[in-house]
């Protein structure tokens, strides 16, 4: 096991303290930058970056960035889904790192889903908020991050959808 322990602070933004989410930082007690090509590689990470080194993942709507003596998460509900996605991020971390010799280690960033295109395939229709977005470019920027999918755009005709769905495929989206 490479990651043994970490100690996490919960805080709110200092420079917008009315802001509702919260952010974690997990101060890792075991250095696990070795690691980080591997979960790159198994995880799909959104940005790495090589020196020094770290990944980042858009998860739901959340940056998830890994560097080796620490993680740091925005956008929290609250210190349960800290808990869950450190206690989730440690096993995954571990199991790449358990299985290095089965995983060629990834040291790029790995392609993402354009705003642009998927825009394209939204309906736009003027004060829609059927998804419950301010606007169809909102909604495109969380489909891009995997925070929303193609069925959640009600007014979306099925050809649409599906060319969607297909643009989507072509990507890899991390889960927790």
């Amino acid at each position: 096991m490479l990651l043994e322990s970490y100690t996490k602070r919960i805080f709110r933004a200092e420079c917008n303290p009315s802001f509702e989410s919260l952010h974690c930082i997990a101060h890792l007690d075991q250095n696990v930058s070795e690691a980080l090509p591997y979960l790159n590689a198994s995880l799909g990470g959104f940005t790495y970056i090589k020196d020094p080194p770290s990944v980042t993942f858009r998860v739901h709507g959340k940056l998830i960035t890994v560097y080796g003596d620490r993680i740091a998460v925005n956008a929290l509900k609250d210190e349960e889904e800290a808990d869950k996605i450190l206690n989730w991020l440690q096993g995954e971390i571990n199991e790449a790192w358990e299985k290095r010799d089965q995983i060629q280690p990834s040291y790029e960033s790995s392609p993402q889903p354009q705003m642009i295109q998927i825009l394209k395939l939204l309906p736009r229709q003027k004060g829609c908020r059927a998804c419950g977005q301010a606007s169809c470019l909102v909604f495109a920027n969380l489909v891009a991050e995997g925070a929303k999918q193609p069925e959640d755009c009600l007014p979306m005709p099925e050809e649409a959808r599906e060319k969607l769905r297909e643009y989507l495929s072509g990507f890899r989206f991390t889960t927790i």
